[in-house]
């Protein structure tokens, strides 16, 4: 299931590959430390042992012990996302997620990479509308770092905030919105979709990353506001995962973690679910070759009945050649360039997305007819059951998949905790899927796609001016 759109995240890509590429080789030589059982009917049971408390302090603690490699990771997850922002503080979770990494009086500025790098280790982050996720990677030696680290900003970075601090990542932020979206061939989309999906009044409607006057108006008591608000040990889940033992961890974790102070809690956002009865249509330009249309529905929130029906009917609407939109659009009457679909799940309502960009010399027009001559056939004929079926294949063996990874499996534990309250629930998620019949995927995607309540973007070539340098 994706979250809200692709999360922002912190640029560590030649970290992450190298890490990803070790894992490639190492992942075979032992037997990661979750169990896929297999029952008469070949359906894989699906079980990540784990440990739960409490501290006094209200944090969550989760503790999965993996010895199969020399491997332990970090994962701090709050529950505060861009849906948490205040009017006219649009970009907040972002920017403090960024202002996480500027050091404290203990660990001065850039120390945090160069201790972690150092030791081999690494670390990234991300924000989406509803959540805010840390974690840290490196060699088993390295976890009380690691911890350390993390209690030590978690504890003291509001305190220790400046002017000087705000200004340099609000810079990197607004060059980020720039880079990722603004100059991002069709980019603008992501910028403009929440604001035209939900009403001004909605928690969601608009981008995680904010605006640039919002970043620019921010001063440094707003970031300490924000800070003492949503960053408090009774809002946060910390998940210890890898080869360590869990008698000599938790008093580590106790020492470093408990001592900080929680706070009571605002009450998160809300809003009722959101429902379109008419098209909203808008046409933007971009520096690009070929057109592009995006269509977008309302949908049910992340695990609602439906949400799981929308995961896989993108399976089978764009995945693979035989999946419906690829055949008809890019094979069989070649009108797309590529095309695909997905549902965004979100804690307050989701919407799912139909995106295609245009072969050359295909108008936005014949492009769109074509995409809701499929639609129309999903909404008005069920899927057959081979296609059902090699849905759910792909989205299990997809999810089984992932597991191989010790630090996967530390953000799958996080996200259950801080979704459903229950970090074991892997199983029961993947029973969704498996539940998913011939007539419920009809059923929801008959209510979902209607042609007649959805906003569709078109993304036009600029024009280029007579006689211009190309």
């Amino acid at each position: 299931m994706r979250s809200i759109r692709p999360p922002l995240r912190r640029r560590r890509v030649r970290a992450a590959a190298l890490l990803a590429s070790a894992l490639a080789f190492a992942a075979p030589l032992a037997l990661p430390a979750f169990v896929a059982t297999a029952h008469a009917e070949q359906k894989a049971e699906i079980k990540v042992p784990f440990e739960k408390y409490k501290l006094s302090n209200g944090l969550t603690v989760i503790l999965h012990e993996d010895h199969a490699l020399p491997l332990v990771v970090v994962n701090t997850m709050v529950k505060v996302g861009s849906r948490f922002e205040e009017p006219k503080r649009t970009g907040f979770a972002h920017l403090f997620e960024h202002l996480m990494f500027m050091g404290t009086r203990r660990a001065p500025p850039k120390m945090f990479d160069t201790w972690m790098e150092s030791e081999g280790g690494w670390n990234n982050a991300w924000t989406s509308e509803d959540r805010t996720d840390y974690f840290d990677v490196g060699p088993a030696h390295t976890l009380k770092l690691l911890l350390w680290l993390e209690a030590d900003r978690f504890s003291s970075l509001a305190d220790e905030m400046t002017k000087e601090k705000l200004d340099v990542q609000r810079e990197v932020v607004r060059n980020e919105r720039r880079q990722r979206t603004e100059n991002e061939p069709y980019g603008k989309v992501e910028l403009r979709l929440p604001e035209l999906l939900f009403p001004a009044d909605h928690p969601y409607h608009h981008p995680v990353i904010g605006s640039h006057e919002d970043l620019q108006a921010a001063t440094v008591d707003d970031v300490k506001g924000f800070f003492k608000r949503w960053y408090v040990p009774n809002n946060a889940s910390l998940v210890v995962a890898g080869d360590f033992s869990t008698a000599e961890i938790k008093p580590v974790i106790e020492k470093w973690f408990g001592s900080i102070p929680s706070s009571p809690l605002p009450a998160a956002p809300q809003a009722k679910p959101v429902k379109l009865d008419k098209v909203v249509r808008e046409t933007l330009t971009d520096k690009v070759e070929l057109g592009k249309v995006v269509m977008a529905w309302h949908s049910p929130a992340r695990y609602a009945p439906g949400d799981a029906e929308l995961d896989l009917l993108s399976v089978i609407l764009t995945d693979g050649k035989a999946s419906r939109l690829y055949k008809a659009l890019v094979y069989d009457n070649p009108v797309a360039q590529e095309v695909s679909a997905y549902q965004a799940s979100g804690d307050l309502g989701s919407y799912f997305v139909v995106e295609a960009i245009a072969r050359p010399g295909v108008t936005l027009d014949q492009l769109e007819a074509a995409i809701d001559k499929e639609l129309t056939k999903i909404t008005s004929e069920a899927a057959s059951q081979a296609e059902i079926v090699r849905a759910k294949n792909q989205y299990e063996t997809g999810f089984v998949s992932r597991l191989q990874s010790v630090t996967a499996r530390a953000s799958m534990l996080n996200q259950y905790e801080t979704y459903v309250g229950d970090p074991g629930f892997a199983e029961k998620d993947l029973a969704r899927y498996r539940g998913v019949t011939q007539e419920s995927l009809q059923r929801t995607a008959k209510s979902t796609l209607d042609l007649n309540g959805r906003v569709i973007i078109r993304v036009e070539p600029e024009k280029k001016p007579a006689g211009g340098a190309p």
